[in-house]
């Protein structure tokens, strides 16, 4: 059965679909088939990328690593059973067919709480979580005094985190692996970033999560993102000579790779 990797938070502009498709290409690159899911029914951002993408693959005639995308299916509504949600059975029924021909499904969770959300956290067997390296977005996370820095207590998204581990622990499923992501890491306000960096060290011993750095802030994630490029691509897809800022961009999706630690994936890239 393939391993669940969910992508989530309940902020937009945290980088969760910048984070998706990276993982989904380092994932198929090194071999693996990967099934991919967007649950922003509405914005779409991961089935766009994959559909840029497609699109540079088309043009250029140059073969690129691409997961499995699949939309939500359309479903007769007279097969569902009484009581239950139409948009439930479309992510249990894109799931299942997916599980069945991939090592590993992504789903990309939208910045708000939905039902379709809440579903997916509980079945995640990794869940990833991006964060700006902010206080605003640790506010996601916990609720801080401003003062004293002390954390009062889980905050809305780890309570739903929280809910979603009882429901697969109630289930009998083995226990979700919870990665925060520390993204947007600026070089400046170095006093900053280490204030917040010692609030998650904290903060993870009490609620049950692995935190580690994500992705700088740089402009050519937001360049790559109309040709459906990543950072893994730029040989390929013909760019000579890399600049110093796109090779160390490269290093930290491998680094972020290592950190996530998926079974049975050796970093070869």
């Amino acid at each position: 059965m393939a391993h669940i990797i969910v992508v989530g938070n309940e902020k937009g502009g945290s980088g969760k679909s910048t984070t998706s498709m990276h993982i989904a290409t380092a994932l198929v690159r090194m071999g693996h088939k990967v099934g991919a899911v967007d649950l922003d029914l509405r914005q779409q951002s991961l089935g766009r990328y994959v559909e840029n993408r497609k699109a540079f693959i088309r043009e250029s005639g140059i073969e690129l690593a691409c997961p499995d995308y699949r939309e939500l299916p359309n479903i007769d509504p007279g097969i569902l059973a009484e009581g239950q949600h139409p948009q439930a059975h479309k992510l249990e029924k894109v799931v299942e067919e997916l599980h069945q021909i991939s090592d590993f499904v992504l789903i990309d969770c939208p910045g708000s709480h939905t039902r379709l959300s809440q579903m997916a956290h509980a079945m995640a067997d990794t869940l990833i979580t991006p964060l700006n390296d902010s206080f605003v977005d640790f506010d996601l996370l916990a609720r801080m005094d401003g003062h004293s820095g002390k954390i009062l207590g889980p905050s809305i998204y780890s309570e739903m985190v929280w809910s979603a581990r009882q429901l697969r622990a109630a289930s009998g499923l083995k226990p979700m692996e919870w990665i925060v992501v520390r993204n947007r890491l600026g070089t400046q306000q170095m006093h900053n970033k280490k204030k917040v960096g010692k609030a998650l060290s904290d903060l993870s011993k009490r609620i049950g999560f692995r935190v580690t750095n994500g992705f700088s802030e740089r402009v050519v994630f937001r360049e790559l993102f109309p040709q459906g490029l990543t950072l893994l691509d730029l040989k390929d897809a013909g760019v000579g000579n890399l600049s110093l800022s796109n090779i160390a961009a490269r290093q930290e999706v491998r680094d972020l790779m290592r950190e996530i630690a998926l079974p049975g994936v050796e970093i070869n890239f």
